[in-house]
């Protein structure tokens, strides 16, 4: 097994349903997962949903870990997660039960074709950014190479209502 990456930081989304309960249901099932061990999750918020707006509002999060898993890999095991949790393939930026996303490798960036890292649209993502803020505000992007906290100061994004903590 390779050495573990971290920090990985994981977005995870959810409009349909139990969405705080989805979410907990992916944190659970990535923990227990061998290769990615989840070291913080951030707390809950609720935004309106991006692109496609006649859906249902979002309830967000992300967590920080490490993998011992190579980017593609764990890209592969975060669609079983969101298979695992209930997650039917419908059309893009439309309503679902969970979405996972890797947003940070650690300081790695990635682009496979199937796999962008760090997240193409990250900064324009308040509801990615105040979690990752909640994590680690000094982290910084490896291709701006802006802390979250700089990268949140110029988002335009409506606010987020914070719901709970994270378990």
């Amino acid at each position: 097994m390779s050495r573990p990456v971290e920090p990985v930081f994981i977005a995870l989304g959810s409009n349909l349903g139990d969405r705080a309960g989805h979410i907990r249901s992916a944190v659970a099932l990535l923990d227990e997962a061998d290769g990615f061990d989840v070291t913080a999750v951030a707390p809950l918020y609720e935004s309106a949903p991006m692109y496609v707006e006649d859906q249902p509002r979002f309830v967000n999060t992300c967590l920080m870990g490490r993998s011992s898993l190579p980017a593609d890999r764990l890209l592969a095991l975060l669609k079983a997660v969101e298979a695992e949790v209930g997650r039917r393939v419908t059309f893009r930026n439309g309503p679902r039960v969970i979405d996972l996303d890797i947003v940070y490798f650690g300081s790695e960036t990635v682009d496979t074709g199937d796999l962008i890292v760090p997240h193409p649209r990250r900064g324009e993502r308040l509801f990615v950014l105040q979690p990752l803020a909640d994590l680690s505000p000094d982290f910084v992007d490896p291709a701006t190479g802006r802390t979250i906290s700089a990268m949140m100061a110029l988002c335009d994004e409506p606010s987020l209502q914070r719901l709970e903590e994270a378990d």
